[in-house]
């Protein structure tokens, strides 16, 4: 630090030769007022002049061949502050002008709580935070465990990778930040302070994927005969491991081995072995792990077997002039041509006084024949015929 411009320098000297209780046998004190020098570059002036030489008239010397008992004892009462203000003097006078000093302060840094994990999907944001008390002038960085790769310290981004980025808050808090979160980001990471020996803790980014479903070994729509054994397969991907299930599409129970039926079935696999047509639908994959959105895939089975008929009514009377309808049930897949035919063999035409209707619905279909009006010529049998690529059925009714 700078003195002042006029500095009074005290020479204070207290020499004792015995001390008893308090006493002092010789002391000497010698005050003097030493000579003022202004700044480089300033004067006194006149006025500044004759005040100079009144202080040097002022010097002089004092000498005590024994003060009185009181004195000596105030004197050596005082001796403390008198050191104590000989120190401090000292020092004032022995500083240099410029004076640079540092205080080093020992902390223990100190972690307030564990990371804890996170867990993030996917393409998503990810954030570990790591809370340090009473840093100090140490640093904290972020590793990725695995690799040894530093990512931050302190607030600096050191890793090229530029989804990561380092959050300061409250002086205490330091928020790891991972964005567009992928799977390989899955893993350990390390906070770090360097002290010595080293304090770190470490906290675990797990990363979910949403399931999906793969085209193999994924089974595709499925056409098979009817009594063969069949097996539905579903793979899927995804963290966690996605479970799968089968449902049919149209809400139906599915039909077991046993005969028991049931609303779903789990696992990649499906199989029905000695398949009928009652097992022919489509069929739903649905895989899903808990992270949205679930998925799934629709394969159709396709059973083919050759026609069969059924005649709900082989005998219908009528009379003349009335309406009658004629019907049977055909199940076929391929789908059949269906037509009706006369006792000959001739098939019944379309229009005037017979009306062939058929209502198809997946592999079933109603043949019915209407005649708007029955006369003697209309007595007699009628065949309903389903032809397929497997095979030809037909059932008979008599009309009398």
């Amino acid at each position: 630090m700078h003195m002042m411009a006029v500095i009074f320098l005290f020479r204070i000297s207290i020499t004792a030769h015995v001390w008893n209780g308090g006493s002092v046998r010789k002391s000497e004190v010698s005050v003097c007022g030493a000579d003022t020098q202004p700044f480089p570059g300033q004067s006194y002036g006149s006025r500044g002049k004759r005040r100079r030489r009144r202080l040097r008239k002022k010097c002089r010397n004092v000498k005590d061949s024994g003060p009185s008992r009181k004195n000596s004892e105030q004197i050596m009462n005082n001796s403390t502050l008198g050191a104590v203000l000989l120190a401090l003097l000292f020092c004032l006078h022995t500083v240099p002008s410029t004076v640079s000093s540092e205080v080093t302060v020992i902390t223990d840094p100190k972690f307030s709580a564990p990371i804890a994990n996170v867990t993030a999907a996917v393409g998503r944001e990810a954030t570990l935070t790591c809370v340090v008390h009473d840093l100090g002038a140490y640093k904290v960085a972020w590793l990725r465990v695995d690799t040894q790769t530093i990512l931050t310290i302190q607030n600096h981004v050191i890793t090229k990778n530029k989804r990561i980025g380092i959050l300061y808050t409250e002086k205490k808090t330091w928020q790891l930040r991972i964005r567009d979160i992928r799977e390989s980001d899955k893993g350990w990471y390390m906070c770090q302070i360097n002290t010595d020996p080293m304090k770190s803790q470490t906290g675990y980014l797990d990363v979910v994927v949403p399931p999906d479903i793969l085209d193999y070994p994924t089974s595709t729509d499925m056409v098979v005969r009817e009594g063969s054994n069949v097996t539905l397969r579903c793979a899927a991907t995804g963290s966690p491991a996605p479970t799968i299930v089968w449902r049919r599409e149209g809400g139906e129970n599915i039909s077991l081995q046993d005969g028991e039926l049931v609303p779903s079935v789990e696992g990649p696999t499906f199989s029905i072995p000695r398949v009928n047509r009652l097992h022919m639908g489509a069929y739903l994959c649905i895989a899903s792990n808990g992270v949205p959105p679930s998925v799934s895939k629709r394969v159709m089975l396709i059973v083919h077997f050759p026609p069969m008929i059924w005649v709900p009514n082989q005998l219908v009377g009528a009379i003349d002039g009335q309406r009658m309808t004629l019907e049977c049930h055909s199940e076929a897949y391929p789908k059949s041509i269906n037509y009706w035919t006369r006792e000959k063999g001739d098939i019944v035409p379309q229009g005037g006084k017979y009306e062939p209707v058929l209502i198809d619905n997946a592999y079933k279909v109603v043949m019915k024949l209407s005649i708007k009006v029955v006369s003697q010529a209309d007595f007699g049998s009628y065949k309903c015929i389903a032809k397929n690529s497997l095979g030809e059925t037909d059932g008979t009714i008599k009309l009398y």
